[in-house]
């Protein structure tokens, strides 16, 4: 099985997926574990099931200079196959993307948009864990420019030189704030048109 491993909720849980390929034809067990060694003792422990082919484990340990170690074994009667992946735990945070970006016009204002969005639910502590932003955007139009700008650390953002009276598509990422990991995926897209003369 190839096996990837992300902590969408760091620093509580690692979330682990894993795939066959090409697809057993026969039923497949899996079989899921972790391991982690401190201080000359090895911690070992059953990666929780959450789905058919993935699993979450928690209770982990900050900023441990010693890989976790995932193993997962598939086996059906032609016998069993295992990988193993190891990984510093600060290596694989990867939060879920940002949600409920809103995209507001701004009174008065011809070439600016306000947007606002919230913190992925997923992420537990964002005030002890903060989380940066990058923003992109462009217009809703064929062969428009897309521009990424950022990162910021707010929650919102005023967006200027916009183009007057054109409808913006938006989208938002979000990756730790020590620039450990990798960054979401990117955020349901949001839609705004600037404030317009009545």
């Amino acid at each position: 099985p190839a096996v990837e491993c992300w902590a969408i909720s760091y620093p509580q849980a690692v979330n682990c997926s894993w795939v066959v390929a090409p697809e057993p034809l026969l039923d497949t067990d899996f079989v899921a574990t972790y391991r982690h060694s401190m201080g000359g003792s090895t911690e070992m422990g059953e990666c929780i099931r959450t789905g058919p082919r993935s699993c979450s484990f928690g209770d982990v340990q900050m900023f441990s200079l010693i890989p976790y170690v995932v193993n997962v074994t598939a086996m059906n009667p032609l016998g069993a196959a295992s990988r193993l992946l190891p990984f510093l735990l600060e290596n694989i945070i990867k939060p879920d993307p940002p949600e409920d970006l809103r995209v507001s016009p701004i009174p008065g204002e011809t070439k600016k948009l306000l947007l606002e969005w919230s913190p992925p639910a997923s992420w537990p502590f964002p005030e002890y864990f903060p989380l940066k932003y990058h923003i992109r955007y462009a217009q809703e139009k064929e062969s428009s420019v897309t521009k990424t700008i950022g990162p910021y650390e707010q929650t919102s953002y005023t967006l200027t030189g916009v183009q007057p009276g054109t409808l913006h598509r938006i989208q938002v990422a979000a990756k730790d704030f020590t620039d450990s990991g990798e960054f979401s995926a990117w955020s349901l897209p949001a839609s705004g048109t600037p404030w317009m003369e009545p």
